[in-house]
């Protein structure tokens, strides 16, 4: 919070690191004289030194007097509350007094303030008497208004502008102490008429030749705040070979704090910055080279400058390597230097200097594994981080399985990691924590090829019989992957894709059998086999759906290969896949009447058998149309049609078309941490790719949803065409699987532009995609709401686990399961406590075909929602109009026309959006005024609005005033995006 938040807020990201490195790298308090080791201290120091040229003895009374007032409240909250009412009125009373105050006593009273705040408190006064103080000339006076602004003053005060003039005066006064405490302010509130006041000046301060090394440190951490929050108020042209010359600096403070600014900046501008590829090599040779003596200051456990070598590797990996021969020798000999230093005993046995030496070890790694252009540092690495691998401390094992996952996709060194084969499936096995379980995972798939897919596979099957189930499904997308890739034998991928379905059904997804029937589809050579091995597989006494719809599409396919042998005749396949139809979900009993036809094509001598299942009343009149629909037609094609018509038209399945693989599509988008190293390793092994890469297919028998379809008749319009699938995602009923609501085709606008429709209306389709449409129905009155919102399941295939939540507002619960073509409503009520500006979230979450779907909508629910219109007449409004003439009461916006200016359309909307509209109010009839009330269980907020549109200029100005700030500019940004 504050100043003592500034060692995260400006450390480049790294947490405290920042802040440890600017300790470290202070000198002895003695060795300078005291001002001299003020200057070398870090932000947060400077701001908690001892005051210079103050009276300790006062500062100590101060902090005293707040101490004992912590342990007098701390008996009970009562009578905290008690005591800190009375100091406030205390306090108040002395601000109000004719009496001037000292300084002394001004600061005494505002830390007091500042004390309760941080207690927890609301404090609505004193910040005057804070602003006061930074014109002080006394260190521990300016000190404590600028902790004061830093924690309490909003970004968008009013006072802003008194402080930035005593922030110019403390920058203008050369006084080093000074001019610190003024950057660590702008630093602290980081807002942006601060950025606008002071990014301007802040890059002179930072390369001035006569600034101070602790004003340096400050004004690379200031200038990186302020950059990270408004990148477009940080003026670098003419700063830039300047900025990065500080990488030469003797003050190693300086040096770290430039480093973090560089490597933020370089990322947006890299040709900027690419001259200091050569001084941070130079500056890390030698710190790399020097010995812990050598660099007393600076030394932490014996590692010299740790923090600073870190952060220099991590500038070099923002580049390519170095083209220049001698900045790369010298870049390559750091890099074994450190390689070569991680081999040595420990000097020390304490663990500050076992992370830091692995610090900058894994950070080297990182390089060598970014430039992936040395061979031997590659291959140094993978042996490295081998020893890691069973070593002691979780985290070390973690990163090392981490890191050697990177190193699998590399050419150079991918035999090397394979030789830790044994260690890591050793870690599958035995590690108690899970993550390092994943990363164990993660490299076994990132390390296979052809020479040892089979063990590796059979390990991941293994495993995960007994697998976390958070990770069991990317675990089954790369077995299958592994699997398909690297099979020579057709027959070992279909023993280990029913494997799969036997050991993990649940978590098999349509992608992958798909994948399986496509496979062999497309293979002569092994549809005899896989027909003879799912059969056996289906004789399981608990087989799960998966299966029976693998074995169905097989059997129904290519049963006629085993029809021979009279362990598996006709009449044994058809009663052998029956007898699973009344445990199975309406997809798969689809799935086996198209079985049931085919039989008739392939077992004549099965037709009656069938044709009675077909006329039996349960199918012929069945709840689902899907399976009626399928019963009568199968029925009728099986009576009417001739032998050679019905083998025309339930003749066997052409070969699927050569795409990617769509699991290996799947592991894309769920961007899980081991799937990276799979998506690069053609790199060192361009021979491999998918044994029979395409489509999936498309089993007549899995009904595709329907675009058009419109459950809830809310849609007045047809959508538009969903947009083309992208190449090689796969068809419509691979890509319905995603993990991301994002990926699927939707059928109507975006949620936010759905989300704007409804701020001038009640009703209509807030969400719709190929699987789900979700309506919405409501009413306000007062502060109270009703809303029914109406799920609609657009496909023929159950939805399973159906659990739409709201955070924050009252709801029924629905079903858990949403038929094929089926509705489901759920009531919300809605009460509104008190004025808000984010609206409450719809999560929604189910299974589709065994595939987990999950969405985030933004509910329609705004503050506008709860207007009540008001009349008045001219001279009322204007009365109230005026009576609301504070700045923070209004809001206004001058826009850009984004839909036909028509009068009623907007008058339409107005009414819609609840406020009354007032005719022979304004002088110009072509303007719009309104007025109602917000009403709020807590309070109510008066609005009065004002619409002025431009014909000839097709463009609007919007003005509103409310009693609320916050209310103000939110109805105002909602109504202009309506227009």
């Amino acid at each position: 919070m504050g100043l003592g938040g500034w060692g995260r807020d400006t450390a480049g990201g790294e947490g405290g690191r920042d802040q440890v490195t600017v300790q470290s790298d202070r000198g002895p308090m003695g060795s300078p004289g005291h001002q001299g080791a003020q200057r070398l201290m870090g932000p947060r120091e400077a701001l908690s030194s001892p005051p210079l040229g103050g009276s300790r003895e006062k500062s100590r009374d101060v902090a005293d007097g707040c101490v004992a007032g912590k342990e007098e409240v701390g008996k009970s909250k009562e009578a905290e509350i008690k005591r800190i009412n009375k100091e406030l009125a205390n306090i108040r009373s002395k601000f109000k007094g004719d009496k001037a105050l000292d300084g002394y006593s001004k600061k005494k009273y505002v830390c007091k303030l500042l004390f309760i705040f941080l207690l927890g408190h609301d404090i609505d006064f004193g910040h005057m008497e804070a602003v006061n103080l930074l014109s002080s000339n006394k260190y521990t006076e300016k000190q404590i208004g600028y902790l004061f602004i830093s924690v309490l003053v909003n970004s968008n005060s009013e006072l802003i502008r008194l402080i930035n003039n005593a922030i110019k005066n403390d920058l203008a006064s050369r006084n080093p102490t000074f001019m610190c405490l003024a950057l660590h302010c702008i630093a602290n509130v980081g807002s942006r008429e601060m950025g606008e006041a002071f990014a301007a000046d802040i890059p002179r301060i930072l390369v001035a030749g006569d600034s101070m090394d602790s004003v340096k440190q400050s004004a690379a951490l200031c200038l990186l705040r302020l950059y990270k929050a408004s990148p477009d108020l940080v003026p670098m042209g003419e700063w830039t070979a300047r900025v990065v010359h500080l990488l030469n600096d003797q003050h190693m403070g300086v040096v770290t704090a430039a480093v973090s600014l560089i490597t933020c900046l370089c990322k947006k501008n890299p040709d900027d910055f690419k001259t200091c590829v050569s001084l941070a090599v130079s500056r890390l040779s030698r710190i790399v080279s020097s010995a812990s003596t050598d660099l007393q200051d600076y030394t932490y456990y014996f590692v010299p400058a740790p923090w600073l070598s870190v952060k220099l590797l991590r500038l070099l990996q923002c580049y390519p390597p170095p083209e220049d021969a001698a900045v790369k020798g010298r870049l390559v000999e750091c890099l074994e230097t450190v390689l070569n230093k991680a081999q040595e005993p420990p000097k020390s046995k304490k663990v500050q200097h076992s992370n830091a030496k692995n610090a900058i070890l894994f950070e080297t790694i990182s390089l060598i594994i970014h430039y992936d252009s040395e061979p031997n540092l590659l291959v140094r690495a993978c042996n490295q981080l081998g020893q890691f691998l069973q070593h002691r401390e979780t985290n070390l094992r973690y990163l090392a399985l981490e890191s050697m996952c990177t190193l699998a996709s590399s050419e150079f060194s991918h035999e090397a990691v394979k030789t830790h084969i044994d260690t890591v499936i050793n870690a599958l096995k035995t590690e108690r924590d899970v993550s390092v379980r994943q990363r164990a995972a993660d490299l076994l798939y990132a390390m296979c090829d052809r020479s040892n897919a089979k063990q590796i596979v059979s390990e991941m099957l293994r495993y995960l019989e007994t697998a976390d189930y958070a990770i069991r499904e990317e675990i089954v997308l790369k077995v299958a992957i592994l699997a398909e890739k690297y099979a020579v034998d057709y027959s070992w991928y279909v023993d280990t894709i029913l494997n799969l379905i036997r050991i993990a059904g649940d978590y098999v997804s349509e992608e992958v059998w798909y994948r399986v029937l496509q496979i062999v589809t497309n293979r002569d050579d092994v549809q005899g086999y896989a027909a003879k091995t799912v059969f056996e597989a289906l004789q399981a006494p608990a087989c799960h759906e998966n299966m029976v719809k693998v074995g169905g599409y097989i059997l129904g396919e290519f049963g006629n290969l085993i029809a021979g042998d009279p362990r598996s005749s006709p009449p044994v396949q058809f009663s052998l896949l029956h007898s699973k139809f009344h445990l199975c979900s309406v997809a798969t009993r689809a799935l086996l009447l198209s079985t049931y036809i085919k039989f008739i094509n392939l077992f004549p001598e099965t037709k009656a058998t069938i044709q009675g299942v077909l006329r039996a009343g349960s199918q012929l009149r069945n709840a689902d149309v899907e399976l009626q629909q399928r019963a009568v037609e199968y029925l009728t094609l099986s009576s009417v049609a001739s032998t050679d018509v019905l083998a025309t038209v339930l003749e066997e399945m052409p070969p699927f078309p050569e795409r990617e693989s769509s699991i290996l599509a799947k592991l894309k988008r769920k961007k899980g941490p081991g799937a990276g190293s799979a998506l690069d390793d053609s790199r060192r092994d361009p021979s491999s790719h998918d044994i029979n890469g395409g489509v999936e297919p498309t089993p007549s028998t899995v009904s595709t949803p329907s675009p058009s379809a419109d459950l809830l008749g809310l849609r007045a319009a047809p959508p538009p065409a969903a947009p083309p699938a992208p190449s090689g995602a796969g068809n419509l009923l691979v890509d319905v699987f995603s993990d991301s609501p994002a990926a699927q085709p939707g059928l109507g606008p975006s949620p936010e532009e759905a989300f704007l429709r409804f701020v001038c209306r009640n009703n209509g389709v807030l969400f719709e995609n190929q699987l789900l449409q979700i309506g919405v129905k409501s009413e306000f009155r007062q502060n109270l709401g009703r809303m029914y919102l109406f799920y609609g399941n657009k496909t023929s295939v159950q939805f399973q686990n159906f659990s739409p939540t709201v955070l924050a507002v009252q709801t029924k619960r629905v079903a858990s399961q949403v038929d094929g073509g089926a509705q489901v409503q759920q009531v919300l009520n809605i009460e509104c406590l008190r004025d808000f500006l984010t609206p409450p979230l719809l999560s929604v979450r189910f299974r589709y075909g065994g595939a987990p779907q999950s969405l985030t909508l933004k509910l329609p629910v705004t503050i506008n929602k709860f207007f009540q219109p008001t009349e008045m007449a001219a001279q009322d409004f204007f009365q109230r109009w005026k009576q609301l003439s504070l700045p923070q009461q209004e809001a206004q916006k001058i826009f850009k026309a984004n839909h036909p200016m028509d009068a009623e359309v907007t008058k339409a909307k107005l009414l819609g959006f609840g406020s009354a509209l007032l005719d022979n109010v304004d002088p110009n009839p072509e303007n719009f005024v309104g007025a109602g009330i917000i009403q709020t269980k807590a309070l109510q907020v008066g609005c009065l609005l004002r619409l002025e549109p431009n014909a000839q200029a097709q463009m609007y100005r919007l003005t509103l005033r409310t009693s609320k700030e916050p209310v103000s500019r939110h109805l105002c940004e909602l109504l202009a995006q309506q227009f």
